[in-house]
């Protein structure tokens, strides 16, 4: 029986080949990559970077008649209810929300790759009494940990807020780490490295890390924003930074005053900043784990 095919293409362009459609060097870039959330996180750090220069009146100052201005010339973002500028503060308060960002970033990743990496290279008694720890440990309702932790705190600042919070949180990255680890523990270049003599950390950087950075990328940037949203949590329940470090989530403690004044400006405003700022952090994420996946797809 003749294997033709079904279906047969006839007329005089029967034999011209379907041109594949052509795509700029802008539209390849804007499909690619998250650029309207790059340049709009760009442009945030930029400004809370240059807050001395963008704020036009004194963070620190309290204008007692002008309690919750709404906007207009002189305030732009309008007052709170203790008489600060919200549009010079909000960008001294991006600094620092910003900043318990990366540094509870930092921490939790420092710890659950020291932590999944030991775990992923220990005999299997010792990976399992560390899994099993770090499982009790997740077991408990994150908020409950840091409340426990900051019970002991007098007086928090950032790096202790940072450091609660990332403390909190490295679990789920430590079981990826130790997942990753355990496959690529029997490579010959690992087994080379321990046979020779080198050291765990050693080991760790130069061998384990470079294969699984990129599967953890997408965790290691949400963290950032998580972090950030966590610290708003903890200062709106009133066990955060106290009102007088500005930061976004010390600047929305002041909600419920604000609603029975109904002055919305008050919460809208942080809170508009610190939704984008999550939104765009995590766009990033999602199109770094995309690629990763992309990557991982075509070996």
């Amino acid at each position: 029986m003749d294997a033709s095919p079904l279906f047969q293409v006839v007329g005089p362009g029967k034999n011209t080949p379907v041109p594949a459609p052509k795509h700029s060097r802008f539209q390849h870039l804007w499909h690619t990559y998250p650029v309207v959330s790059m340049v709009i996180l760009a442009g945030i750090l930029v400004l809370c970077a240059a807050a001395p220069l963008v704020a036009n009146h004194d963070p620190a100052e309290f204008y007692l008649q002008h309690l919750n201005t709404p906007p207009n010339r002189e305030f732009y973002f309008g007052t709170d209810s203790l008489g600060r500028d919200i549009f010079s503060i909000i960008w001294y308060g991006g600094r620092v929300s910003l900043t318990v960002g990366f540094l509870a970033m930092i921490i939790s990743t420092a710890i659950g790759i020291t932590y999944g990496c030991l775990s992923g290279l220990a005999s299997p008694a010792a990976d399992s009494i560390l899994m099993r720890t770090a499982e009790l440990i997740s077991s408990i309702p994150s908020i409950l940990l840091m409340l426990l932790m900051l019970a002991f705190v007098h007086e928090p600042d950032v790096f202790i807020i940072s450091l609660v919070i990332g403390v909190s949180s490295w679990m789920n990255l430590a079981r990826i780490v130790r997942s990753e680890v355990r496959q690529i523990r029997g490579s010959d270049y690992v087994l080379i490295a321990r046979t020779m003599g080198a050291g765990f950390f050693h080991i760790v950087w130069k061998h384990l890390l470079p294969n699984f950075l990129s599967p953890i990328m997408f965790m290691v940037v949400s963290s950032i924003g998580t972090a950030m949203m966590v610290e708003s949590t903890l200062s709106f329940l009133g066990i955060g930074l106290p009102v007088e470090i500005i930061s976004w989530g010390s600047m929305l403690s002041l909600a419920n005053r604000a609603l029975l004044t109904n002055a919305w400006w008050v919460i809208f405003i942080p809170g508009i900043f610190l939704v984008v700022t999550l939104l765009c952090i995590t766009h990033i994420g999602h199109c770094l784990r995309r690629e990763v996946n992309r990557g991982c797809s075509n070996l």
